[in-house]
């Protein structure tokens, strides 16, 4: 029987945010017919929504023609201006041509979307519509916080399926997977996901259209030469036996650097996915540095293993984040900041002006476990950016140092008075524990949410010194934190009182 219809680029799978203020599903093909209408994708699982943003942004590489190596840097610049100034959005003949070119069916028998059919034949087990859909109890771990279980599994919609199909190209666990047998060759171990446990930095416009435009990262002579295809514009299913090619702008680098092969299973009216097949696509390293990571970079280390993306990390608020985004490397060295904010001061001057920043992250572990996914919205900060207004900054930088600073050593003094309380004789050669102590998670609990209200006081007051205002957070937050240890312990007033003291000479 032929499988069931499921186009994603007609269905009503994405859901988008128009500018005035109602939301609706479409497909990818309206989703760029409209994107001058819309204001946001609107998916609500971040991974998912950061995935779609590079798909987004390579396809729009394709229909506008910003995909040409051969373009200058400047005539790159000027297309993309002309192109913002467009008011009717993308040309519809060419995203019509484009989408009419591949095939974009979930469930197609010879090239289904983002999907390698061969598995059916390759791989001698399903790995269950559990494990295919994050967040789901799959084999035999325990269902906390969700009703399902392997024993009776329960089917997804295809939109949905997409979604976490997105994730799990970009976000992938490492680790054991589905036996997959290749010309003989069988092997059941995947690598991680390009992405899995960083922090996703987007530039924001005011509709979809200048998001996309405003994400697109220039084209370096640096690059292969090689021909460039985003996975669907592959002519042939890749080996996955062989080395893959290299990492090319923009199709490969946005697009092409899964290291997970999936199928799908439809139910019959292709509305829903029953089951799936998740295994390992290639063993092999694919490095490159995402154009919307921001990237910490160690010279001594061989090429391959120089830039480390940042984590993501649901406990750091994101405007610890901002110096990094808003200086140059010369001015942080160690850090990079995303490559897709490189060319974004050769924007209109009325959309730099507005343009903030959309963060997607998803706090995991290197290998298997997902702890939680989050995202989170800037206000317009490009004009404190670097080149143009240093002294600003300057100063972000200098406060964020200075709340990180505080953060540590409120840390170490929690450490230290905690050890001598409880220790018989006062800590072991005045060495704090490694962990921290009870103390220490309450008070830096306490101590991030006030030093965010400081840091934004402290960008509109110049002249305040940075360390003493945080110094006073950090202080209140350990008496707070530390107020019924006094009546519970007996040398707890005398340490704290040290803690305290120690606080106050470190501000100046």
């Amino acid at each position: 029987m032929p499988k069931p219809l499921y186009a994603t680029d007609k269905e009503p799978c994405i859901p988008v945010l128009f500018r005035d203020g109602h939301q609706e599903f479409l497909g990818w093909r309206d989703v760029l017919l409209r994107a001058h209408e819309i204001e946001d994708l609107a998916l609500p699982v971040p991974p998912a929504a950061s995935a779609a943003l590079r798909v987004l942004v390579a396809i729009t590489a394709r229909v506008t023609g910003l995909d040409d190596p051969e373009m200058g840097a400047g005539e790159w610049a000027a297309r993309r201006r002309a192109l913002l100034k467009e008011p009717d959005g993308f040309d519809a003949d060419a995203i019509h041509a484009y989408f009419d070119a591949y095939t974009w069916n979930l469930f197609d028998s010879r090239r289904p979307f983002l999907q390698d059919p061969r598995l059916e034949v390759q791989c001698e087990k399903r790995a269950g519509v559990n494990k295919l859909v994050f967040g789901r109890p799959e084999g035999n771990n325990l269902a906390w916080f969700s009703s399902h279980t392997d024993t009776d599994p329960q089917p997804v919609s295809s939109e949905q399926a997409l979604w976490h199909l997105l994730i799990h190209h970009y976000y992938g666990a490492a680790g054991q997977c589905s036996q997959r047998t290749v010309d003989g060759v069988c092997q059941g171990g995947a690598k991680a996901g390009p992405l899995r446990s960083t922090l996703s930095f987007h530039p924001l416009g005011r509709t979809l259209y200048e998001t996309l435009l405003a994400g697109l990262p220039k084209p370096d002579e640096d690059w292969p030469g090689a021909d460039d295809y985003c996975p669907w514009e592959e002519p042939e299913l890749p080996d996955p036996l062989a080395p893959p090619p290299p990492v090319t702008w923009p199709g490969r680098l946005l697009t092409g650097r899964s290291r997970h092969a999936i199928l799908l299973i439809p139910s019959a009216d292709g509305q829903q996915v029953t089951d799936a097949y998740l295994t390992w696509a290639t063993q092999s390293r694919l490095p490159a540095a995402d154009p919307f990571l921001i990237h910490h970079v160690d010279p001594a280390q061989p090429v391959a293993n120089r830039y480390r993306p940042r984590s993501a990390d649901a406990d750091r608020a994101l405007w610890r984040d901002l110096d990094a985004l808003l200086l140059a490397g010369d001015e942080e060295p160690g850090v990079q900041r995303p490559e897709a904010f490189t060319t974004l001061n050769d924007l209109p001057a009325d959309l730099r002006a507005q343009l903030r920043v959309r963060v997607h992250g998803f706090d995991q572990d290197g290998k298997t476990a997902n702890r939680t996914w989050y995202t989170a919205l800037t206000p317009p900060i490009w004009p404190w950016v670097q080149e143009n207004d240093p002294a600003a900054a300057q100063r972000i930088a200098e406060c964020r140092k200075a709340a990180e600073e505080i953060g540590e050593h409120l840390d170490a003094v929690c450490k230290t008075a905690w050890s001598h309380v409880t220790s018989a004789g006062g800590g072991t050669a005045g060495r704090p524990p490694r962990r921290l102590s009870p103390w220490a998670h309450s008070a830096r609990t306490l101590y991030w949410p006030r030093a965010e209200t400081t840091f934004w006081a402290l960008l509109d007051d110049a002249g305040r010194p940075a360390h003493t205002a945080f110094a006073a957070d950090a202080i209140h937050a350990l008496r707070t934190a530390t107020r019924p240890a006094i009546a519970q312990h007996f040398r707890a007033a005398e340490a704290i009182a040290l803690a305290v003291d120690r606080l106050r000479r470190h501000r100046h």
